[in-house]
């Protein structure tokens, strides 16, 4: 399933009253432009990123769009944020399955958010994130100052939902919504598109701290949003496991290096149960799955493959998402052979393959004391752990 994410920033936020277009502005210290485009260019399970910028901010690539993650492609927008929807859909269509839509003036969505949209979408065809209303809604006769009018009835509040994005829709759903946003038809969200189109929208419980930047006063609730915010997210920790059999007739393979054994380590690929474990930590580290999405053991291409290559492309991925790789730390769990003599070609190895000085790349060999399928000698195991920080 490919999932694209339309960031829409296609207005001016004139009434902001800030002199530039309120997208660029900046909300501790980064803009809430770049700030939206990072949540999805970060999503694991986003694949595509597009921008919809005004035509005059969309014939140059704004620099607050050179973010980790994901290509980001930038198309201008239209008159409407309907018709600046239909801009960016156009762009992907034909290959996406499911859509997701988000305001860059919401820069403080998360990535559980984005997820629970996604998850809706696909099972009902159409979902959007809202908050209920905690307030007793009073609905009037028509619309203007709050002075003129007068309340017609009030409404049930436990049935009102204040709409945010993201939004997501299947590619069919999303498409028979902007057919029915064409010609005279206004509509403020997608949502209400897809709602004329006839097709029921589900609501995910959104989040207070998702507010739309609209107002100066907006501007500063985002500020000191911004404000609670650690100190540095630049860092993260990534955990891996992996455990398997030994078996007779196997080369005993770990961090590459082809270690002395009776026994060998069964699997679909050279069963590099070190390089697995490291590199399932290093995937977690930056958000991007497990060993098992990028190399199942069903794909005949990885049969007897070596490991040191998926720990290769993990080390891309991370890199690729605006990370570098700080220490490795692992266990190897087994009782024979003993591992010491073997440390240190196991760590020049794997530092060679993760770009980081041996001194980086810590591995140490326990037992079990006899408990267990490991404790017998019946399998290895390795308990591994990745420290990355982003560059900025």
């Amino acid at each position: 399933m490919r999932i694209v994410a339309i960031v829409a920033a296609g207005g001016r936020g004139t009434r902001l009253g800030a002199g530039v277009p309120k997208q660029l502005l900046s909300v501790g210290g980064e803009s809430m432009l770049r700030r939206s485009v990072r949540l999805f260019a970060g999503h694991e399970r986003i694949d595509e990123v597009v921008v919809v910028l005004p035509p005059d901010l969309a014939a140059g690539l704004p620099p607050d769009l050179d973010v980790p993650g994901k290509t980001v492609t930038v198309v201008a927008g239209g008159a409407r944020r309907q018709d600046s929807v239909r801009n960016g859909f156009d762009a992907v269509r034909g290959r996406a399955d499911v859509v997701v839509i988000h305001d860059a003036a919401r820069p403080f969505a998360s990535a559980d958010l984005i997820s629970r949209t996604i998850d809706a979408a696909v099972e009902s065809g159409a979902a959007l994130a809202a908050l209920a209303s905690s307030d007793t809604v009073k609905l009037t006769g028509g619309a203007g100052d709050a002075g003129s009018l007068f309340v017609e009835r009030t409404v049930p509040r436990e049935r009102v939902f204040l709409a945010q994005t993201p939004q997501a829709f299947r590619a069919d759903v999303l498409a028979a919504a902007i057919e029915a946003g064409r010609g005279d038809a206004v509509a403020t969200d997608e949502a209400a598109l897809a709602e004329a189109a006839g097709f029921p929208v589900r609501i995910v419980a959104g989040e207070p701290t998702n507010l739309k930047i609209t107002t100066m006063t907006d501007l500063k609730a985002a500020e000191a949003i911004a404000g609670r915010e650690p100190a540095s997210t630049s860092v993260r920790v990534g955990t891996g496991y992996d455990l398997h059999r030994l078996v007779e007739g196997r080369p005993l393979i770990l961090g590459g290096v082809t270690v002395p054994s009776e026994k060998g380590l069964a699997g679909h690929s050279d069963a590099d149960v070190l390089a697995h474990a490291i590199t399932d930590a290093l995937l977690g580290a930056v958000a991007r799955g497990d060993i098992g999405r990028h190399f199942p053991d069903t794909d005949p291409q990885w049969k007897g493959a070596s490991s040191l290559a998926m720990l290769a492309h993990a080390v891309t991925l991370a890199g690729e998402a605006g990370f570098d790789i700080v220490n490795v730390d692992a266990v190897v769990i087994a009782e024979r052979p003993k591992l010491a003599p073997h440390l240190e070609a196991i760590r020049a190895s794997l530092a060679a393959v993760l770009g980081i000085d041996a001194a980086r790349v810590s591995v140490k060999g326990k037992t079990n004391e006899g408990v267990d399928a490991v404790g017998r000698g019946e399998a290895m195991a390795v308990h591994a752990v990745v420290l990355v920080a982003g560059r900025g």
